[in-house]
């Protein structure tokens, strides 16, 4: 099964949200986290409008990465993601129990999974709006050259897990 992972392709995210996926964290949508009477989208500003507009979410900080990129993940890991949704869910979101927000973070998992039908390492960017339907995501791919005559578009390197930059 393949599904998004968060990743930085420079510092910006960390200089635009409050709270900033950290790369490498398995993300989904997070639509959610503008749905319902609690939130109006339209009334955002700073980050949290770009948040709105173009992030996805990463499930171990809740933070927001402007791309994400198609990876492998492993069943343990697939369910991992679902319970911290789950968690999040009930801490968050005043899920009503423990099945209610298993189900619903089961079915945001297997979203995020239904839009890495591409090769590992495309990029994913997202585009969402609010309208008279309520809220839209549009998604994008970007598939990078694997050479051209100024060398890869971008090359992908393991987090390090150093928080003070390179």
């Amino acid at each position: 099964m393949k599904f998004p992972q968060t990743i930085q392709l420079d510092a910006s995210d960390q200089y635009i949200f409050d709270n900033a996926a950290r790369p490498g964290e398995w993300a989904v949508s997070g639509a959610f986290a503008f749905a319902g009477e609690a939130i109006d989208p339209a009334a955002l500003d700073g980050g949290d409008e770009i948040a709105f507009a173009t992030a996805f979410m990463g499930t171990r900080s809740f933070g927001w990465s402007t791309f994400v990129v198609v990876k492998d993940i492993s069943p343990e890991a697939f369910d991992a993601v679902v319970a911290a949704l789950a968690d999040h869910f009930l801490s968050h979101y005043s899920a009503p129990d423990r099945a209610a927000a298993m189900a619903a973070a089961r079915e945001e998992a297997e979203f995020a999974a239904s839009l890495c039908d591409h090769p590992v390492n495309t990029l994913l960017g997202l585009e969402r709006s609010l309208g008279d339907d309520g809220i839209t995501e549009q998604f994008r791919t970007i598939v990078g050259q694997d050479e051209s005559a100024h060398g890869p578009a971008w090359e992908l390197v393991e987090d390090d897990g150093n928080t003070n930059g390179p």
